[in-house]
């Protein structure tokens, strides 16, 4: 075979999200795009913030020099402590430049991470419905991934699941507020309960579990809902997020991790980590971005335009019986499937030209997810479709 047998394993594994969006590639040089509804992709339509562009021509216009140089692994210091500055204000503590680490989005963010507190062997407690590139990121550094489900009815997190799941060898839980694929939050309620638990557990055995908290849906938020920061609630905590999709700027690969002030061991955290970036290839994020999102850390694409969206399908598909928690943030819907075989529900609406993503890949059969980062225009002329899926699966349409 002439690759290795576990990326040929991992393959035929990976990602329904791909798949389905190559398979609204072929749909719509067969039918003409205005005639494929493709809910697949968390890819954002909009574009980046009007200050992002005014930046970009300032810095066109007036190069600093060196500014496409090398420099230290961890960022530029200015990025570093705009990024530090707005974590403190969101946190209510101190957090210093020197706990940030300027990344190539929230994935390479999260291998950094994973690369540096990981031992062969290993656990890590992802929380299903789950991102499924989380088990490649951990098989990557030796890890093995453990399923937990959040509650069924809600998505909230079940902290007794978790408590049961963690063993001598787990090393650390990868939460994601606002969640992809169910767009809901977790309350700082529960995040405390889950600080005290691995409080708790360190205390008796010295047995220290961090909390990766997988962040770049953290600014996008509807009805006044507030996304707690994690630091003063888990004190094993690292954030790990991108500006893909609060600047819509997914294709720049840039982000960041922050580890927690609190934690004792975070010193030398950041060593291993910064010594990872360097090692895993990435060796520093891209340049002109720092410069960029260092001037943009209080800026957002418009939620509104994301809440209207959200507030029409789960009011339209509501009302055709599809039944669904409704999200807090992000832009995903996560209904459950009218069918058992959620994969089967899935190509029975690409016979409508609806293109979703089943459940089962992000470890929830029984469901599928609808991403809304698309022309509202889009969604609207779906409607029809939707509701002739809907009676041929025998809910209302």
């Amino acid at each position: 075979m002439a690759i290795a047998l576990k990326i040929a394993s991992q393959i035929s594994k990976s990602s329904w999200i791909r798949r389905m969006f190559e398979e609204g590639e072929r749909l719509r040089q067969e039918f003409g795009a205005d005639n494929i509804f493709d809910f697949t992709l968390g890819n954002p339509d909009v574009e980046p913030p009007e200050s992002f562009s005014r930046e970009l021509l300032k810095l066109a216009q007036n190069p600093l020099p060196g500014m496409h140089r090398y420099m230290n692994n961890a960022g530029y210091t200015e990025t570093r402590s705009a990024v530090a500055e707005k974590i403190s204000r969101d946190a209510g503590l101190t957090v210093p430049a020197g706990n940030i680490i300027m990344t190539c989005g929230a994935g390479g963010a999260l291998n950094v991470v994973l690369k540096t507190i990981l031992n062969p062997g290993e656990e890590v407690i992802i929380l299903a419905p789950y991102f499924v590139e989380y088990k490649f990121y951990i098989d990557n550094h030796g890890g093995v991934p453990v399923d937990v489900w959040t509650n069924r009815d809600t998505f909230q997190l079940d902290i007794d699941a978790i408590e049961r799941a963690i063993t001598a060898k787990t090393r650390a839980i990868i939460i994601c507020s606002p969640n992809n694929p169910t767009g809901v939050i977790y309350p700082a309620e529960s995040l405390k309960r889950l600080g005290d638990l691995l409080k708790t557990v360190h205390e008796r055995t010295g047995h220290l579990i961090y909390v990766i908290s997988d962040e770049p849906y953290a600014r996008i938020a509807f009805d006044g809902r507030h996304v707690p920061n994690i630091f003063p609630l888990v004190e094993s905590s690292i954030i790990v997020t991108s500006h893909s999709k609060d600047l819509a700027l997914p294709g720049e690969r840039i982000g960041y991790l922050a580890a927690n002030p609190r934690m004792a061991t975070a010193g030398q955290f950041m060593e291993g980590a910064v010594f990872s970036n360097r090692v895993l290839g990435f060796v520093n994020a891209p340049a002109l971005m720092q410069r960029l999102v260092a001037k943009l850390q209080d800026e957002s694409v418009d939620i509104a335009d994301y809440q209207a969206k959200r507030d029409l399908l789960v009011s339209e598909l509501s009302g055709m019986g599809f039944e669904m928690v409704k999200p807090d943030g992000a832009f995903y819907i996560f209904p459950k499937s009218p069918l058992a075989d959620d994969v089967e529900f899935v190509k029975m609406a690409q016979k409508h030209h609806i293109l979703l993503v089943p459940g089962t890949g992000f470890g929830a059969p029984g469901f599928f997810r609808i991403a809304y980062c698309f022309d509202i225009g889009m969604i609207e002329r779906s409607l029809p479709a939707w509701r002739a899926l809907a009676k041929e699966v025998g809910l209302k349409g």
